[in-house]
């Protein structure tokens, strides 16, 4: 086979795929929001943005998004320069670490729910040591800062490790000499993790934020599980706009609202992590 078209044979089957499994779809979604008795429109996203839930979903997403990821982004790199600092016992720590990658986001959910509810875990332990007088229901419209604080906490606890992953092989990837030179030098720890692990990790930060910010934008089974209709996201107003309401256009406006917002974010962490052109470690 001709080399020049090689590159091209070993891209087809990712491209076939794309094609269709995302681009068709999209397309399909994206005729379905602008569609309404067979003209185009923009009823659909006027529907959607009119609607007295969209600002308080809108919201409770972004707040979400602000409240987690910072704190994930924080956790992550504390813990990958933990894992690649250790010479015992690393893979098993970091095995350990990961086991909540293979719980799916509603059980995940249901596993907190198990902690909030009522004769859930924290009442228990609460009233045992003699804090409160009897079980409380924790999770209603009386606390909504409980029920943002249990959704921003089961998030954490689920999704950590998705960026955790990304930075420990980031990390992997930095020169072993970077670190030994600065020692040489008298720098301390924490310069070389101002000054080595955080301009040459930029990447892999991207990767990451990328990933995370785009999911946390997409969260559903999680609110579903812990603040059901009292925590409104634009996931879970799409999810009633095409099973509740039956109203399949405006849950593709409402798709294509969050695919927006996903891009803007996307966006901007690239501008703000962009990595000079050309740049290795």
């Amino acid at each position: 086979m001709n080399a020049r078209f090689l590159p091209y044979v070993l891209i087809a089957p990712v491209t076939f795929f794309l094609c269709v499994f995302f681009l068709y779809p999209f397309v399909l979604v994206a005729n379905q929001a602008f569609t309404v008795d067979g003209g185009y429109t923009m009823e659909n996203f006027r529907e959607v943005v009119s609607d007295w839930k969209f600002p308080i979903s809108l919201q409770n997403t972004l707040l979400l998004a602000a409240a987690v990821v910072p704190v994930q982004l924080a956790l992550a790199l504390l813990m990958a320069t933990m894992v690649n600092r250790m010479q015992k016992g690393r893979d098993l720590i970091l095995y350990v670490w990961t086991i909540p990658l293979g719980i799916s986001d509603l059980a995940a959910g249901i596993i907190w729910l198990a902690i909030f509810e009522q004769s859930g875990f924290l009442n228990s332990m609460l009233d045992a040591v003699g804090v409160i007088d009897k079980p409380a229901n924790l999770l209603t419209y009386q606390n909504p800062w409980i029920v943002f604080l249990a959704i921003a906490l089961a998030e954490i606890w689920r999704a950590t490790a998705i960026m955790l992953v990304i930075l420990v092989a980031g990390i992997g990837l930095i020169p072993k000499e970077y670190y030994e030179a600065a020692e040489v030098f008298g720098a301390s720890k924490w310069k070389q993790f101002l000054r080595i692990t955080l301009p040459l990790l930029r990447p892999s930060l991207q990767t990451a934020l990328v990933l995370r910010v785009i999911l946390s934008f997409e969260i559903f089974a999680v609110v579903a599980a812990l603040g059901g209709t009292l925590f409104p996201v634009l996931m879970s107003e799409t999810y009633a706009y095409q099973f509740d309401l039956l109203n399949s256009g405006a849950a593709a406006a409402m798709a294509l609202i969050i695919l927006g917002i996903s891009i803007a974010a996307t966006l901007v962490i690239l501008r703000a992590l962009r990595v000079p052109k050309g740049a290795t470690i």
